[in-house]
């Protein structure tokens, strides 16, 4: 069993601390989030609104809350009381102390739909994902090969207290996921949802088709759409967006859908072992969501703000992974195979002549263990692109 395990976002929550009066961590649940806060501002008292006395309280006399809590808070699960929001406005506007209050919430819909209507321009907002490459690597805890790691997942408790992947994943949807959505929609059968979820696992790193998803689960389009709204919401997945820059008028609209956890989309896939993993005729889909996500948590963790897309034309023609540089773009070809052979860089080659005269850095990462710097790319293993 490990102790707590640094995380990379806490220098950069510090910096904050003070040049913002409040600040505010989101991101899934159990991810880590009142630990960090906990061990940050180890000075500031800690008040979960989780709690159903404390959050009658703060709901009922919000005022006589805030005078008991009136400085050096950390509210968990700010968004069960998003009526408390517009009080704390009132707070730090008339006190001017930097760092006053310290909000967390697993919930991105309620949460950010409050801060953004009382608190903008007043608050510093953080993600915090599951572990990253850098903060398992660093504490030599990165599994090894990728399978491996890919089904174990990347959530604290399963290496805090040494839990049982499959144990944990199991009690995650059901404690966690389930009682998410129920609270936030008006779900009459629980598993219609859930197959719906496993059809979101089967289509993962693959074109996002609503009316196709909608239709496999016996749902309307509309409902298709909440349901992933809420999945985006809660942290369990994102969409990944096509460039859409005009280099012919024949490209790709639609997003591509992607889990942020794999030792998550792993269990929905009834995929236990990293043996079933390197068998199952998924696993390029998996490798390349879980480099999509590790990218995702770099960029939070690490506070970059960089854009992240796919680009694909009408004939399948696709790079994985794009970011534009200045005038130019870095763009990364994702392969779950350990052998390296020249057909892997043509998808980018490809995108080189169409984008021409940009300037165009291309990246193989690959499931082997060793890097490699060629004349016209870049060669990452896997476990190395944190570094």
């Amino acid at each position: 069993m490990s102790a707590f395990i640094p995380r990379q976002l806490t220098p950069i929550i510090m910096a904050q601390q003070s040049k913002f009066p409040v600040l505010a961590v989101t991101g899934p649940r159990q991810s880590g989030k009142t630990t960090l806060l906990r061990e940050i501002f180890s000075d500031y008292r800690y008040v979960s609104l989780e709690n159903p006395n404390t959050r009658s309280f703060a709901t009922e006399d919000p005022i006589g809350f805030l005078n008991q809590y009136d400085k050096k808070v950390i509210f968990d699960e700010a968004q069960r009381v998003p009526e408390l929001f517009s009080y704390i406005q009132s707070r730090v506007d008339e006190s001017k102390i930097m760092g006053q209050y310290i909000l967390s919430g697993s919930q991105n819909f309620h949460l950010f739909n409050s801060i953004t209507q009382t608190l903008a321009g007043r608050v510093a907002l953080f993600k915090l994902l599951p572990l990253d490459f850098k903060e398992l690597k660093t504490n030599g805890l990165l599994a090894d090969p990728y399978a491996k790691a890919s089904v174990k997942g990347f959530y604290p408790a399963i290496f805090d207290r040494d839990i049982d992947p499959v144990i944990f994943y199991a009690n995650y949807i059901q404690t966690y996921i389930e009682k998410d959505v129920t609270e936030l929609l008006n779900i009459r059968d629980l598993k219609v949802f859930r197959t719906f979820l496993d059809m979101c696992a089967g289509r993962a790193g693959q074109l996002l088709n609503f009316s196709a998803l909608a239709n496999e689960c016996d749902i309307s389009h509309v409902t298709a759409k909440a349901w992933l709204s809420i999945l985006e919401s809660s942290y369990i997945i994102f969409l990944l967006q096509p460039y859409h820059e005009n280099f012919n008028k024949r490209l790709i609209k639609s997003p591509k859908l992607y889990f942020y956890d794999t030792g998550l989309l792993n269990y929905l896939l009834g995929i236990r072992t990293s043996a079933e993993l390197e068998e199952n005729r998924l696993k390029g889909h998996i490798f390349e969501n879980m480099i999509l996500a590790e990218y995702q948590k770099k960029n939070h963790h690490l506070y970059l703000h960089q854009d992240y897309y796919f680009w694909q034309d009408s004939n399948a023609h696709e790079v994985d992974l794009l970011m534009k540089k200045g005038m130019g773009f870095s763009i990364f070809e994702i392969k779950a195979t350990q052998t390296i052979n020249t057909g892997l860089f043509k998808e980018m080659d490809r995108f080189e002549e169409i984008s021409a005269p940009a300037e165009v850095n291309k990246t193989l990462i690959y499931g082997g263990a060793e890097n490699e710097k060629r004349t016209q790319y870049n060669v990452l293993s896997w476990k190395n692109i944190s570094d």
